[in-house]
Formats: C-alpha cells, structure tokens, sequence
C-alpha cells in the first residue's frame, strides 16, 4: 500500500480509510469489503456478525468503570457512490480509488473520493482497534447499499444489538449535530419506446451537455445547479429546426445531480448549420441562467451516425414527460429557515429497445408531501401510456426533543472547543429513521467531519476536520460514565 497519509493525524482512522480505498464498494458491489471487515474483527477477537444483507456488526466490550453506562452504537454504511468524469479511465468494479493530498484536503483522482460514508468506516475501526480509549460497551454497524436505497438497513436484524445510543457517522459538516433527516423513495417512470428507420438521406447530430458541477441530491438540492437530464429536455424541445430523436441519455445515480447528458437527433443535411447556430444560441440562454451555480456549463454538438430514430409519438412523450416531471426543490419548511422540505432529482435518464426510462429520487421531512409528488409523477407517466414504480421507501427521522444522547454530545462539544453545536435538520437521507423504527428504545445522532461535493468526482475531506471529529468522538464516548 502506498502510504498516501504517512505522518498525518488520525493516523490510524487515515491508515483504514487507505486500506478500505483498495477495496471497490459502490453499492451492489459490497462483499469484498464486507468480508474484508468480518476479517478484521475476527482477528481482534471481537464478536463478528455478518449477515444475509452483508451488513457488518462487531461487538466490542466496555472498558473499566463504564460497564454500567448505555452501549453505544457507531454506524455507517460500507458502500460509495460511483462516479467518475468521462475521461477517466476508471472500472469501479476492480479499480481502487487513486487518493491524493493537496494541502489539508484529500481527493481520489478523477472519481469520487468515498469518503461518504468510508471516514465512519475508518473511524470506527478505529475505535475497534484501539487500546488506550475509554468507552461503554461499543457495537459497530455498518451497512450495505444505503447510497443506492439503504437495503441493508431495511434488510436488517437489530435484534442483536443491545446499545441505547446511535452515533451516526454519515455526516458532513463538523460542529453540527443532525437530529432528523427527510425521507425518501425511488421513482420509476417508464415510458414505451418505439423506433423507425433513419433516413438515411438526414445528417445525424451528437449533442452533449458536460461541465455541470452536480452534487448529492439532498444536501446540495438547495444550491439549485443545472441538472443536465432537464437541459437536454429544454434544449430538444427549443430546438428550431425539424429533427428525429434516435436516443437520449444521462446521469449515473438518481441521488446525484447529473453532470452529463446526450442526445443523437438526425435533421436534414440543409439545416445542419442552423440547428448547430440555434443550439449554440439556446445554450447562450443556459449560461446566463447558470452564471453562478454552474459557470463551465457546456455543450458540444459533431456529427456522428444512426440508423434508427424513434417514432413521433415516442419522441412527443419524451418532450413532455423531462420538461414536466418535477424536479428540484418542490416546498421549502415553514418551520426550519433554509431547509429544504420537499425535493426532486432526475437522475438518470436512459433509452433501451423498447423503453426510456426516467430514475429520480424524491425526499420530502413530511410523508404526505412526498406522496403528493409520487402521484403526480404517476399521473404523468401514465397519461403518456407509461409505467411508473416505487422502490426502496425509507421512513423521515423525526427529531425528539430532550434526547439525552443530544445533550451528551453538547455538553462534550462545549467543553471541548469552548462553542456550542449547531443543532439542525438536513434534507439528505440517513439511516436513522429506519434503524430507529427498528430500535424505539435507541436514540440518535448523526456527526462527522467537513466533506466538499459529495458525489461526484470533485468529493473531498478535510484532514485537520477529520482529526477534529475524531478527538470528538472519543471525547463523548469518555464523557458517558459522567452522564
């Protein structure tokens, strides 16, 4: 291994990070990790569970003078999201993740860094590992697939585990405590592709969107970047010369905002400069729409070739299914200034043989609020003679108030940097709310160390932060025998 942090503090949290960084995890993808970190308890002697779902559990006992406090569970999850920018020649199935130091920050090299939510893998191996803490009993769990609709979590036994405080390591922002996050689902909409012969007297036209600076659907949502699915959309049905539609594709994950985006339209060789002059000046428009959120913004139209294209129908309800969905922030909390309370992505967009498929992930803190933009993405689809379905429905963590775990971690905060904690609500998803349905005599707690354009391939942490959290945790998990 290469030793990327030698020298660097937490020196054992950035020595697993490391190791965990060899091991490709995108969700789906998980049980090389998941039997690298059987492994590793076992060879510490701690009781090890891995269950059917690959989710991990590893036990390790109370230190002297704490065997009477609550037992503490530190939870993450062990998958990554997998994207890469389009010249980069990565196959995140075989590859290890190329990390790099540029001052206090790290990044992976052309892909997402896996930091979300690999730093709470890391962390908490830490803490397996390490002699010279002081702790209640510590239950380590980390699950499968939640970056792709928490599975694992669904999929989950709790009842082995015995601990009474939930240390979320999910995230990203030190000296804020998370105490509730939105809900969520997957959402599906199908719509029937039939295709023709292209004439092949017609020019056919590459049209790619790139530059786009994405971002976690939830925690970036609020940003309001272009999502390049909808670009496309506006752009195809701007455009001011007649075209057939061969394919049109973009995005890789619904809950990353799309960076890229292509279409092939076929048009006739007469209008070729003028299509390419109206798309050029309808991308003028995107720019000055984006300034600010998205100022590399770009598109790129060369010629290529086809030899189908789809029917006018199919293309006709293409147009109105991506320019009509919902999409981006839908209601905003009344009750928490800032916070997003509702929300759509268009993430992935696709054309198979007989479908164009539309992937978004929708997140609403209010289940009824996500109901209402579920139905009404159902009554589009299938007014347009598609299919639509729900996948992968975790529950919203509803925050409690005069948690005792909460006012642990803020009295340890305070004595330990002289401030007080921000306590807030994220739209993002975390596993809370499903492990605490599972739980209901558990509470809960999410924190972790400053982390940058989760992803996508401009992901990166802070060291120093993550020292930080560090010293943090092991502060509070001191502090519980004076509570």
């Amino acid at each position: 291994m290469e030793n990327v942090f030698k020298d660097l503090k937490p020196e054992l949290t950035l020595q697993y990070f490391e190791e965990i960084s060899q091991i490709p995890r995108g969700s789906g993808n998980e049980k090389a990790i998941s039997d690298y970190l059987k492994s590793f308890g076992e060879k510490l002697g701690l009781e090890t569970i891995q269950d059917d779902a690959l989710n991990i559990i590893i036990r390790k006992p109370a230190t002297k003078g704490y065997e009477n406090c609550p037992g503490v569970i530190l939870q993450g999850h062990m998958d990554m999201v997998c994207e890469k920018n389009k010249d980069t020649n990565h196959n995140f199935v075989t590859d290890p993740i190329k990390l790099r130091v540029d001052g206090d920050m790290i990044y992976a090299t052309g892909t997402t860094l896996g930091a979300d939510n690999g730093i709470a893998v890391a962390m908490s191996m830490a803490v397996l590992a390490s002699n010279d803490l002081e702790h209640p009993a510590v239950e380590v769990l980390v699950t499968t697939d939640e970056e792709a609709g928490m599975s694992g979590a669904m999929a989950l036994d709790a009842s082995p585990l015995k601990g009474e405080y939930i240390i979320n390591l999910d995230s990203e922002e030190e000296g804020f405590l998370l105490v509730s996050c939105a809900g969520g689902v997957t959402a599906w909409s199908k719509l029937k592709a039939e295709f023709t012969n292209a004439d092949t007297n017609k020019q056919a036209l590459l049209v790619e969107i790139t530059g786009l600076l994405g971002g976690h659907s939830g925690m970036d949502i609020i940003k309001q970047r272009a999502n390049s699915n909808r670009l496309m959309g506006r752009l195809l049905n701007l455009l001011c010369v007649d075209y057939d539609l061969a394919k049109v594709e973009g995005g890789s994950k619904n809950n990353a905002i799309p960076r890229e985006a292509e279409a092939v339209i076929v048009v006739d060789k007469n209008d070729v400069e003028k299509a390419k002059q109206c798309i050029e000046e309808i991308v003028s428009t995107f720019k000055n729409e984006f300034s600010t959120s998205d100022p590399d913004l770009a598109v790129k139209c060369s010629e290529t070739t086809t030899d189908k294209v789809l029917t006018c129908e199919s293309k006709s309800n293409y147009l109105k299914e991506i320019n009509l969905m919902p999409n981006g922030i839908q209601t905003m909390s009344m009750d928490i200034k800032g916070l997003v309370e509702s929300s759509t992505n268009v993430g992935v967009v696709r054309t198979t043989n007989d479908e164009i498929t539309f992937e978004c992930a929708v997140r609403s803190s209010v289940k009824t609020l996500k109901e209402d933009t579920t139905n009404k993405m159902n009554l589009l689809a299938t007014s347009l003679g598609g299919k639509f379905e729900l996948q992968s429905d975790y529950p919203a963590w509803e925050y409690v108030k005069n948690s005792k775990l909460e006012a642990i971690c803020v009295d340890t905060y305070e004595k330990l940097t002289g401030k007080k904690p921000t306590i807030m609500a994220i739209h993002a998803g975390l596993e809370c709310g499903l492990l605490l349905d599972k739980m209901p005599h558990a509470q809960a707690i999410s924190l972790g160390p400053n982390m940058f354009e989760v992803h996508t391939p401009n992901e990166h942490l802070s060291i120093s932060s993550t020292e930080n959290t560090w010293n943090y945790l092991v502060a509070i998990l001191k502090s519980m025998n004076q509570h």
